[in-house]
């Protein structure tokens, strides 16, 4: 099939239209229009090259909404009409350790992602497209009840939150904070409050302390006022540091209870540089994660319909990538922005 989307042709070039060719569906195959899709700064690292390795052209996209138009022959998950998600990645190994345990994300001889990826044909184009092809055990249920655009960015800022604190146990009364108010930063705060936590947003100024409390937080710290956080010094239970710049993860650490733990989910370009008395003097531990499998993805879709949880969004048209990255770039969207791939 003759697909529409939006791709880079080299790292310098702003996206532009571009017509490509989807896989002709095999048996396990379900076919999706696509409605809406999700930009992540990922997307932004990736089409500029500035995590290297990137394919030309490019068409990013891991936060897809759509409708399912056909299915194959040998699909049993899935129905013609059905509201349907796809994630950060459209396969995997499917046989090592990982893939068994339902850790697709963990794939020992690495996940294909559902762009920038290897594949028979090439490598893999997102969705930034009208129509993507993907292999029924990579498609996921989508909560009808939910705002269907708002939905897009829980496949990747909502699972990505999502799954660490799931991993480590958050629960009622807990203390998380949520370190930068972003993309992945609101989703993270929703989450951990429908858990039960006592969620406490650190951002280096004052500008979004009335947002931090809509959307769940009880509390709020200036990191640039060491007086704020010196009065949080080991009070917390879990960290969620969403942050992808360079910035002062020993602060943070300070702030974490004695064996509690810093989960890292933000991707800086650079170092961080850690001293390693933050961690030995109170047991304490970073933890690192990335996404999640295909099952946790799901339970994560379950419970934001069970409680009523998206994404904060603005729907743009096609015509405006290149405008929202920038924006993105530059932190200027509260939370995420959506493209309504209707309009391709």
């Amino acid at each position: 099939m003759r697909v529409k989307g939006y791709a880079a042709k080299d790292a310098k070039s702003v996206l532009a239209p571009f017509e490509f060719e989807r896989r002709t569906p095999k048996p396990t195959d379900v076919s999706i229009d696509v409605d809406y899709c999700g930009i992540c700064h990922s997307d932004i690292h990736t089409a500029r090259n500035e995590w290297g390795g990137t394919l030309y052209p490019c068409v990013p996209g891991h936060e897809v909404v759509g409708k399912v138009v056909a299915v194959g022959e040998g699909v049993t998950r899935f129905q013609v009409g059905e509201t349907v998600g796809v994630g950060c990645l459209v396969n995997s190994c499917q046989s090592c350790s990982s893939c068994k345990a339902g850790l697709q994300s963990y794939c020992e001889r690495g996940f294909t992602g559902t762009y920038n990826g290897r594949e028979e044909s090439g490598h893999t184009f997102g969705g930034y497209s009208t129509h993507m092809v993907v292999n029924q055990d990579f498609v996921l249920k989508v909560p009808t009840q939910l705002d269907q655009a708002a939905c897009a960015p829980l496949l990747c800022a909502g699972i990505t939150t999502y799954s660490p604190m799931r991993h480590v146990g958050v629960s009622k009364g807990d203390k998380v904070g949520v370190v930068g108010l972003g993309g992945l930063g609101h989703m993270g705060v929703k989450i951990a409050a429908s858990l039960g936590a006592e969620v406490t947003v650190f951002s280096r100024t004052a500008d979004k302390k009335a947002d931090a409390q809509r959307l769940g937080a009880s509390n709020f710290i200036v990191t640039s006022s060491d007086a704020e956080v010196n009065k949080h010094k080991n009070h917390f239970d879990y960290i969620l540091d969403t942050v992808s710049a360079k910035h002062d993860v020993n602060q943070l650490l300070g702030c974490v209870k004695r064996e509690g733990t810093l989960i890292m989910v933000g991707a800086s370009e650079k170092p961080l540089d850690l001293s390693v008395f933050s961690l030995i003097l109170n047991r304490r531990s970073i933890l690192g994660s990335l996404i999640g499998g295909i099952p946790e993805t799901q339970e994560m879709l379950d419970h934001c319909g069970k409680h009523n949880i998206t994404s904060d969004i603005e729907l743009i048209e096609p015509n405006k990538i290149n405008d929202a990255y920038e924006r993105t770039v530059n932190g200027q969207v509260r939370y995420r922005f959506v493209i309504d791939c209707k309009k391709f």
